[in-house]
């Protein structure tokens, strides 16, 4: 249990909320939460009441944060007085497609809070991208979540489900995948990725047989090929805030639509590091993950 969490606990009874205590501790809301949970989890007791709309302190939380009230406001007067702003490089991995989605979005966040932090940001596939985060090439990464769940030795946090969709032109009129399938060539997404041989598989079972026209290595280029109307594919769905545009139609897949999970993940060592914690919440924040998530 680190200490840091009991001034968490310190900065949520004295604000009020999550989010007021992430204002004054400079993390957002759902980095608060999941610090509440973890001490939580420590002390085997609830320390807030969440039945509500908003989470009530417990008698324990109380009398926990009271029981180290001193040592509290003395590291928070020193933290408070001489905390220093951010300042260093940082390097971090990115799939693909989310370095024209969701990594102008994180880098905007950071800029915004910690101006003095540098940033550098390395393009790669997951594999390759965990294999550079153990080598210590990586301070962090933005990835598709391996489906065994991961290595324990990392720290993971999910920060999206991203089902996958079948994607058509916007003149089309066919109203089901296998019409589609029918009458336009196959755009493939690119196989030596997971997310490509999960479309892959998954259109084997919807059509037998069909092979692909054209093979891609992003989504993007996948989009915009359907978009001018060369054919149909299945990719995963972009994230609502994403910047690219590329008018298609989207349609819904069966009950046994296909996911993927997008996942920050950094060394068990570097989960407190002030740089990390800084690119992984403005990632959570970049995908709308709250405390509730």
């Amino acid at each position: 249990m680190k200490f840091e969490f009991l001034m968490t606990l310190n900065s949520v009874l004295r604000h009020g909320s999550f989010a007021n205590a992430a204002d004054d501790v400079g993390l957002t809301a759902s980095a608060v939460s999941l610090q509440m949970k973890r001490l939580e989890e420590y002390l085997g007791q609830p320390l807030f009441d969440r039945s509500g709309r908003s989470v009530r302190p417990t008698p324990l939380a109380v009398e926990l944060a009271e029981n180290v009230r001193g040592a509290l406001d003395a590291m928070e007067e020193a933290r408070t007085r001489h905390a220093a702003a951010l300042t260093g490089r940082v390097v971090i991995g990115a799939i693909r497609s989310l370095q024209p989605t969701m990594i102008p979005l994180v880098l905007r966040e950071i800029g915004g809070r910690h101006p003095s932090l540098s940033v550098r940001v390395i393009q790669g596939d997951s594999g390759e991208l965990l294999e550079h985060l153990k080598a210590g090439r990586l301070d962090g990464a933005a990835l598709v979540r391996p489906t065994s769940g991961g290595s324990s030795r990392l720290y993971w946090q999910d920060l999206e489900q991203q089902p996958f969709v079948f994607v058509a032109p916007p003149d089309s009129i066919e109203t089901t995948a296998e019409k589609l399938i029918g009458r336009y060539d196959w755009i493939q997404f690119d196989t030596s990725l997971t997310s490509g041989r999960t479309a892959a598989s998954y259109l084997h079972r919807l059509s037998p047989g069909t092979r692909p026209r054209f093979e891609l290595e992003s989504i993007e280029a996948v989009l915009a090929m359907v978009s001018a109307g060369l054919g149909v594919s299945i990719i995963p769905r972009l994230p609502t805030s994403s910047r690219v545009r590329a008018p298609v139609r989207q349609i819904r897949l069966d009950d046994d639509t296909p996911t993927r999970k997008i996942t920050f993940v950094c060394r068990n060592s570097d989960a407190d590091n002030r740089r990390v914690m800084a690119i992984r919440d403005a990632f959570a924040t970049g995908y709308g993950v709250t405390g509730d998530d």
